[in-house]
């Protein structure tokens, strides 16, 4: 199951991208003032905004297609603080029993 996660005390800053696929996980903590931002992409270059988040959250998603995600604070989104934000899901569909 891939992962990735960041802390993120300034702007413009990422996580790693994942491949994922169906079911995934976000999980977003820390002491901030800022807006944390889940981006996709089909080719691991070209981003689009999914959803933004400005406090703690726990989240589940989903994606039927084989995408790139990351998480992290945009350019002229933070404030102040540390958000700390991980990322994971299926790289492959999982066995159904």
């Amino acid at each position: 199951m891939p992962r990735t996660s960041v802390s993120a005390g300034a702007q413009n800053t990422w996580s790693g991208s994942i491949q994922i696929v169906g079911s995934f996980n976000l999980s977003i903590s820390g002491t901030f003032a800022g807006t944390v931002t889940v981006q996709r992409s089909d080719d691991g270059t070209t981003w689009r905004n999914t959803d933004t988040w400005t406090a703690p959250a726990e989240e589940v998603g989903y994606d039927p297609i084989l995408n790139y995600y990351r998480v992290g604070i945009a350019t002229g989104e933070y404030t102040s603080g540390t958000a700390v934000a991980s990322l994971n899901g299926y790289s492959i569909w999982p066995n159904r029993m």
